[in-house]
């Protein structure tokens, strides 16, 4: 059935009852939740702690700008890829199965990073991390969403979106302290025990669960077309930056991107057409089984849940990225001491995430994402006000008004989401919100750093003879704009002192000039996410009763 906090979604979730488990498999919706939980820790864990790895992981392995955005964009790309495949498979096959394999694979891979010792080596052990975390996360709210009752799963979303957010608590002080007393490899290996601990507990533990529909030819072309589109969209962005966004290469892949999206939409509502003459209702679905079902799309809560997740996750990991270089690199904190700074951002979203549930049930998710949206737009502006040597009262704000943002929309969009989708298409739906989260990570990272690089090009030669650096030389120092945008001073020993000065601080100021940017552009974004949000999300008048 359709959630009770949620606009009246059209889409019938009602689904037959799923087959009985065998004595002993049953489980129990508490432990479900604290199985899934293991895996759901140790993947929001792993994000946060290369946040902080990103800038040794460059200067050990004499990585690019460049090469580390693939490092986040690789892992991104194959989940992104993989992750409505990996729901589908959950439904289809188990989603315990899936689970457990996500996991097993995701630890692996992992290991594999922190042995590669090259950073081509890091960047395709990250792809392949990706494809298994899109195996293991779909099938985590799959999971839940068979296991919970309807009046429940709210809150059961609540609590698995509060665990995603301790983990990126914990991350900034887990990765800092690694990184700082161990080595940048460390940060790969902790996801060993975790997973070996999530693997035991969910053996045990979990039910198996799956859609009722039965044995089906699975939709072998719509997975082919899905990974296809979303693979040329987010890859023409990432390379935007260096092609040019205007050139013909990029617009090219990108337009290709789209071209095979619609391609995929269309085939998959044909698949859903029922054949001339057919009946309606059962018949039909002999049409075919669609790896995404387009009738989930008639709910305006859902598909509007699935932008503003997009959203959410483009402000979130975008502004994450540059937040960690500003803070290590131009203003000189260690990895602890960024870890520490960005805790309030972690913290925050823990206590939004169940407060965000709450606001989501009572007055639906016409308060809540918006609500959400106007604390993360407040967040962007609020950076506008950062310069080379802001004070710490200048950058607590931003990050608690950005923790309280992201945590009430990732509750508000879980639920919108997942819950006003049928039980049978629970992991689709999961990975259609997934997919959403990181295609948003995604572009976020990629956009806002070519934001940060472009406004560095532009700015960073004036801003050299500002700070005293010598006109001649500050055109010379102009080819290392790349290094700039990262945060870094392109200093050399062999400088005097006061030059050094002034190359930092004007290498400092073309950095922020570039920050302000981009938190220019994630504040527009996110008003324009709660005017959305608040337009097209009407409030299910059974809400009132079913209460």
């Amino acid at each position: 059935m359709s959630s009770p906090v949620m606009g009246r979604s059209p889409v019938p979730t009602h689904s037959p009852p799923a087959p009985r488990t065998p004595r002993g498999r049953r489980g129990h919706p508490w432990l479900t939740l604290i199985a899934v939980a293991f895996g759901l820790f140790m993947v929001g864990l792993d994000g946060s702690v290369v946040s902080i790895a990103n800038p040794e992981i460059g200067r050990d392995l004499h990585a690019s700008a460049a090469d580390l955005q693939w490092v986040t964009n690789s892992y991104l790309l194959a989940l992104a890829a993989a992750l409505i495949l990996g729901g589908k498979l959950g439904d289809r096959f188990g989603r315990r199965t899936y689970y457990l394999i996500g996991v097993a694979g995701f630890a692996l891979a992992s290991v594999a990073i922190g042995l590669s010792g090259s950073i081509e080596g890091v960047i395709a052990f990250r792809a392949v991390q990706g494809f298994f975390g899109a195996l293991l996360m779909p099938n985590t709210l799959g999971l839940l969403r068979a296991a919970f009752p309807p009046r429940k799963f709210g809150m059961a979303v609540g609590i698995w979106a509060m665990v995603s957010s301790v983990s990126t608590a914990l991350g900034p002080i887990v990765g800092g302290l690694l990184v700082e007393h161990v080595n940048w490899e460390s940060v790969f290996y902790i996801n060993a025990p975790i997973g070996g601990a999530a693997l035991v507990f969910s053996a045990f533990v979990l039910p198996q669960s799956k859609s009722p529909a039965g044995r089906h030819r699975f939709d072998i072309a719509g997975v082919v077309l899905l990974a296809l589109g979303l693979l040329l969209v987010v890859f023409g962005v990432v390379k935007g930056e260096t092609w040019g966004w205007g050139a013909g290469s990029t617009l090219g892949v990108l337009a290709a991107g789209v071209v095979v999206l619609l391609a995929f939409g269309w085939y998959e509502m044909r698949l859903e057409r029922p054949l001339s003459g057919e009946r309606t209702g059962s018949d039909a679905t002999r049409r075919g089984h669609p790896l995404l079902p387009m009738r989930l799309f008639r709910s305006p809560a859902l598909t509007i849940g699935t932008v503003i997740t997009a959203v959410n996750f483009f402000v979130l990991l975008g502004s994450i990225f540059f937040v960690m270089l500003y803070l290590q690199n131009v203003r000189g904190f260690t990895p602890v001491e960024a870890g520490v700074r960005t805790l309030p951002l972690s913290l925050a979203s823990v206590a939004a995430s169940p407060l965000g549930a709450k606001l989501t049930e009572r007055f639906g998710a016409r308060v809540s994402m918006p609500l959400g949206m106007v604390l993360q737009a407040g967040a962007s502006f609020g950076m506008l006000g950062w310069g080379v040597h802001s004070s710490y009262a200048a950058m607590w704000p931003p990050f608690i008004a950005l923790g309280l943002g992201v945590g009430m929309v990732m509750a508000a969009s879980s639920d919108a989401i997942v819950g006003n989708a049928p039980v049978s298409d629970a992991g689709v739906a999961g990975g259609l919100q997934a997919t959403a989260l990181q295609v948003g990570g995604a572009l976020g990272t990629s956009v806002l750093m070519s934001l940060i690089s472009s406004r560095v090009g532009a700015t960073l030669t004036d801003t050299l003879i500002a700070a005293g650096v010598p006109g001649p030389m500050a055109a010379q120092l102009h080819e290392a704009k790349d290094t700039v945008a990262m945060g870094v001073s392109p200093i050399t020993g062999d400088m005097p002192e006061r030059l050094k000065s002034a190359v930092v601080e004007g290498s400092g100021q073309a950095f922020v000039s570039g920050v302000h940017t981009a938190a220019l552009v994630t504040g527009v974004l996110c008003v324009v996410g709660a005017v959305l949000a608040a337009a097209g999300i009407r409030r299910n008048p059974q809400a009132d009763t079913d209460n």
